[in-house]
């Protein structure tokens, strides 16, 4: 009883800490759902995707491959560079967070990049601090809202104006820059967001943007580790 009451309460607040997301999310699904559609998938199968897959990038790039006749090898592979940066995003939580196998499996299910933004920024000022609660509320709150949109923009079809027409396409990154401003706290912080910031603008010209994701982040790592090796025997000298 002591689980189950102290579970859903930080569950909902997690789940609430991602409804300011839907807006973007709602017409993003809904322009999945039309071009799974106009690539010749059925209105379930283009559900199933949304059920298992859940991750909006590699479903829109599934569905132009399939369009296209792309090998499975071809899919899967695409898929995956695009979603290799939850690599990071799982490194990250698991230093953070203890969870059980069952737990880490049902968290790396359903995550997102908005869902470890939200969790990682907010879930720390929680009541009941960061929690696989807060964690897997914030999953569901966009696992629900993204498979009732691809239902109804499937079943709508071509009677919708294209969603990306509209410029919905910018509400993530900026979302994801008011999640990043409270983080510069400092110098360190300040300079490794920039410089990793300016090696993924680079990166992105000639690499597809998973791998551009996973290299910036794992450059900026590599960075912050190597400053606080350098600074912190200089502060210990003082």
């Amino acid at each position: 009883m002591l689980v189950a009451t102290s579970f859903w309460p930080a569950f909902w607040r997690g789940f609430r800490a991602l409804m300011p997301l839907w807006l973007g999310l709602v017409p993003f699904a809904v322009a999945y759902a039309v071009t799974a559609r106009a690539a010749g998938l059925g209105v379930w199968e283009t559900q199933l995707m949304s059920l298992t897959v859940f991750a909006g990038a590699s479903q829109f790039a599934a569905a132009g491959l399939f369009a296209s006749g792309a090998s499975a090898l071809g899919v899967v592979g695409t898929t995956f560079l695009l979603n290799v940066r939850h690599v990071l995003y799982g490194l990250s939580l698991s230093r953070q967070l203890p969870l059980t196998r069952w737990e880490r499996t049902l968290a790396a299910q359903f995550l997102t990049d908005e869902a470890y933004g939200v969790s990682v920024v907010h879930g720390p000022r929680d009541p009941a601090g960061l929690s696989f609660a807060f964690l897997l509320g914030a999953e569901l709150s966009l696992y629900v809202v993204w498979n009732l949109s691809t239902l109804a923009g499937a079943l709508a079809g071509a009677v919708l104006p294209d969603p990306q027409a509209l410029g919905v396409g910018v509400i993530f990154p900026l979302a994801f820059l008011g999640l990043l401003v409270p983080l510069l706290a400092d110098r360190l912080n300040l300079l490794v967001a920039a410089v990793s910031g300016i090696g993924a603008w680079l990166l992105a010209r000639v690499l597809p943007g998973g791998l551009v994701i996973l290299l910036a982040g794992v450059g900026g790592a590599l960075l912050g580790a190597w400053l606080l090796t350098r600074l912190e025997p200089q502060e210990a000298g003082a």
